[in-house]
């Protein structure tokens, strides 16, 4: 049998009728046993958690089911960037083994967190799903563990958005968890990720000479500040431009390629510089020998940074095709970036033709040279083969 997805979309106020509108409409259009389900529910719902769950097992019965508070949500080619939006995701995956998780951390004296409950990393399947609250969640400390544990593995997701009662809402099966994470770990079905940083590169490649942490000392042998400045003055007017609004740089996480292109660069904000040392920090660790570039970020370029990525995609996948996606998209992104809304949903439809729901994220979880990371401004996928 065939791999089969379907989206449910509704922005009905009542969180019970949103909920089963979606349910009903994407087992109408799944046609099949649903295995799998993800829920994403705008802020106004979630203070009523028990009954959006019970009316989405009333309708599609799944088999497992995680989910969470979205400050938007995404459905098939459309985007309700707030409000009380309902997103049901269904999917039937034959012969696929699933496990849904919740995952905790201990706080330490000193404020430190320790994760709690980790599955052991033989059961986490070929790819993993995390839906985290923000708050109460070390999200980076669980990806460097799992980067660790189970290398290649693409971790898939994003930070929920929409807030009940003082924290995040997650859901898991038919339980509404407060903190943590939630979790559905994938074996017997192909998950391929793409990732669009929505950013250009710009300017020279440069090699990290001199570095410490987070810190960069030198590029090319010079001060990186003063390498900056000449790398900026080399752009054109419009770059130039775009690099005084907030210059990214983009890390190469591997570097055994011969050369490199736009998504083989992990893109950080510049976080901080000392001219009196002619430093720069960055919101990533850094070690001497890596290749960066210069990035700047705009709605043009998001628009062709995700197109570009679908297109991958779809010669990825070949003439089967996909037969549907998960979308986590940065809520800085929508009609915030691109003055038109239901931007990134669209470009889905359009390049992929595939059912697709998701939900306005506080951060993105995807993979970028072979190593899970957390983003902003980004939109990341799960996507089903055929």
């Amino acid at each position: 049998m065939p791999i089969r997805v379907a989206v449910g979309l509704s922005d009905e106020f009542d969180a019970v009728e949103a909920f089963s509108d979606a349910a009903g409409e994407a087992r109408r259009a799944l046609g099949a046993p649903c295995d799998l389900c993800f829920v994403f529910a705008g802020a106004p719902h979630l203070g009523r958690g028990k009954w959006i769950l019970s009316a989405v097992h009333d309708e599609l019965d799944p088999g497992f089911l995680i989910g969470c508070g979205a400050g938007g949500v995404v459905g098939a080619g459309r985007e309700i960037e707030e409000g009380p939006g309902a997103v049901v995701w269904a999917a039937s995956l034959p012969g696929a083994t699933l496990t849904t998780h919740t995952l905790e951390v201990e706080r330490l004296e000193g404020g430190a967190a320790e994760l709690q409950r980790l599955p052991d990393p033989g059961a986490l399947g070929e790819a993993l799903v995390v839906l985290a609250d923000p708050y109460t969640f070390p999200t980076e400390a669980l990806l460097a563990h799992l980067n660790e544990v189970r290398p290649g593995m693409p971790v898939l997701g994003g930070l929920a958005s929409a807030a009940a009662a003082g924290s995040a809402s997650l859901f898991r099966d038919g339980d509404v968890v407060d903190g943590g994470a939630v979790a559905c770990s994938l074996a017997g079905v192909e998950v391929l990720s793409c990732v669009s940083q929505g950013a250009a590169p710009v300017g020279p490649e440069m090699t990290v000479t001199a570095a410490e942490g987070n810190v960069i000392e030198e590029l090319a042998s010079e001060p990186a500040i003063e390498r900056l400045r000449d790398a900026i003055a080399s752009l054109d007017p419009r770059e130039q431009s775009l690099a005084s609004g907030g210059l990214l740089l983009g890390i190469v996480i591997d570097e055994n390629q011969p050369e490199y292109e736009r998504g083989d660069f992990l893109v950080r904000p510049i976080v901080g510089a000392d001219p009196n040392v002619g430093t720069i920090a960055v919101g990533e660790q850094v070690r001497v020998g890596q290749t960066v570039r210069m990035h700047v970020r705009d709605g043009a370029s998001a628009d062709e940074d995700l197109r570009e990525a679908l297109r991958a995609q779809v010669a990825a996948l070949g003439d089967a095709g996909a037969a549907g996606a998960l979308l986590f998209t940065c809520n800085g992104r929508g009609s915030h970036m691109f003055q038109v809304p239901d931007h990134d949903a669209a470009a889905i439809d359009d390049t992929l033709g595939i059912p697709a729901g998701g939900f306005f994220c506080a951060g993105e979880i995807g993979p970028v040279g072979g190593r899970n990371f957390l983003h902003g401004f980004t939109a990341t996928m799960a996507v089903f083969p055929a």
